[in-house]
């Protein structure tokens, strides 16, 4: 596994699908020209819109959503892997998944992967999201074999959930993923420590292309697509909520190496849960895997 150039691609989508497609065309191009030859786009790259009518009226299925054929088109076209961070996609029953694609330099599909945690919360100032209202949410993890090492998927709110990544790291992968739409709000207070964390915890690369600005649906994204050394350091960050394009040099054996200075994966111990009392807290008295 050798160094290679990972891009991660801020914008600030729209209700069109086809004006994002024109968007990410060009982002994606200027990636390439720059050495990236894996590049990631955010959460909801193909529309951004809160209101379910209206983004019913636009949806596709996977073999023609727009913003897939665009992406396997552009890998091919620029001989590189390409993240979808994710996209609506209409599914069986009427159903929408907030699904992430990523395909190789032949323009083929290499994974999938349909967002696990959905983000229901009531936050400061009346805003309020109910994801589970709108989106099937995804069962599985997903891992992909890349001529670079093995990456986890994952999107914006599966961050807050570290037992998957710690998952994708056991099976591992050396470079975690989440691509966002993270909310102004949330963002200010969470993003980059969690981020931080999560590479940290796992001794992994963390790269998270993000939403960025106010959007035509109204709301407001916080930005700062990052790329994370497995030491917890910002190698490459938009600062600010504008569409961009951040490059970093990804070197995996970075990853090992942090895993044996601070070898946590591998010291990681079973552990039951007990009161003060020392009753078990449960019944079945189940083991906990240490985190």
């Amino acid at each position: 596994m050798s160094t290679f150039r990972a891009a991660a691609i801020q914008m600030r989508s729209g209700t069109d699908p086809q004006a994002n497609v024109t968007i990410l065309e060009r982002l994606v191009g200027e990636a390439a020209a720059r050495g990236a030859i894996y590049v990631q786009t955010p959460e909801m790259t193909g529309a951004v819109q809160r209101n379910r009518e209206a983004l019913a009226a636009v949806l596709r299925d996977e073999e023609n959503d727009l913003v897939v054929r665009a992406a396997s088109r552009l890998a091919a076209q620029h001989g590189l892997h390409l993240h979808i961070g994710s996209t609506a996609i209409a599914v069986d029953g009427g159903k929408i998944a907030n699904r992430a694609f990523l395909f190789g330099p032949d323009g083929k599909k290499i994974a999938s992967y349909d967002k696990i945690h959905m983000f229901d919360v009531d936050l400061d100032n009346g805003e309020s999201w109910r994801e589970s209202a709108v989106y099937a949410a995804g069962n599985d993890t997903v891992i992909a074999d890349l001529p670079f090492g093995r990456m986890g998927l994952a999107i914006c709110y599966d961050i807050r959930f570290p037992q998957l990544f710690r998952a994708q790291a056991e099976a591992g992968a050396s470079v975690l993923t989440a691509p966002a739409a993270f909310t102004r709000q949330t963002g200010e207070a969470h993003w980059h420590v969690l981020q931080r964390a999560r590479a940290i915890e796992n001794g992994a690369f963390v790269i998270s292309a993000a939403q960025g600005g106010l959007h035509e649906d109204g709301r407001e994204t916080y930005g700062h697509s990052l790329i994370v050394s497995p030491w917890g350091k910002i190698l490459a960050e938009a600062d600010h909520d504008e569409p961009a394009v951040i490059v970093a040099d990804i070197d995996p054996a970075e990853s090992a190496a942090a895993r044996r200075k601070v070898p946590n994966l591998r010291n990681a111990r079973p552990f039951g849960i007990r009161t003060a009392s020392g009753e078990a807290a449960d019944e079945e008295k189940e083991s906990i895997a240490a985190s």
